[in-house]
């Protein structure tokens, strides 16, 4: 007997990242800037999608939360903020420090169905999480045939 093939929740979704990734072989070019091998990108980031929300991850350890600024303007997320540099202890020498510190900011595009009046954003375990709703007139429904 044959097993059930499952495929991904959305079918098209997945056929875009393996067309990117075929052209990513092909080309030889890089799949993403942090691929790239150039300027540390930070913090790295995580986007996805339920039906009622855009979730976007942002992994930043050793930040304040007081020192975020998260903006939505003309359907752009921006994530900014400063780390701090790492400092040894007395004693202690240091032979590698890849630790990024510094200012940074990461802009993001949001899809054109998101309600920049609902968005809430939390800061756990060096994980910043914004999750920004998406407008309920715009997203699908199922309409019931009588």
């Amino acid at each position: 007997m044959l097993g059930l093939m499952r495929f991904p929740v959305n079918l098209f979704d997945e056929f875009e990242r393996v067309q990117r990734e075929l052209e990513r072989v092909m080309t030889g070019l890089p799949l993403s800037i942090r691929e790239a091998g150039g300027v540390p990108v930070f913090p790295a980031l995580n986007i996805g999608r339920t039906q009622d929300a855009i979730y976007v991850y942002a992994f930043a350890p050793g930040i304040k939360p007081e020192t975020f600024e998260v903006t939505i303007e003309d359907g752009l997320l921006t994530l900014a903020g400063e780390r701090g540099p790492w400092e040894a202890k007395e004693g202690q020498s240091v032979y590698a420090n890849e630790r990024f510190s510094g200012k940074f900011k990461r802009t993001v595009s949001l899809p054109e169905d998101i309600d920049p009046d609902q968005v809430e954003a939390k800061y756990s375990n060096g994980v910043l999480q914004v999750r920004i709703a998406r407008k309920a007139h715009l997203m699908p429904r199922r309409i019931s045939v009588q």
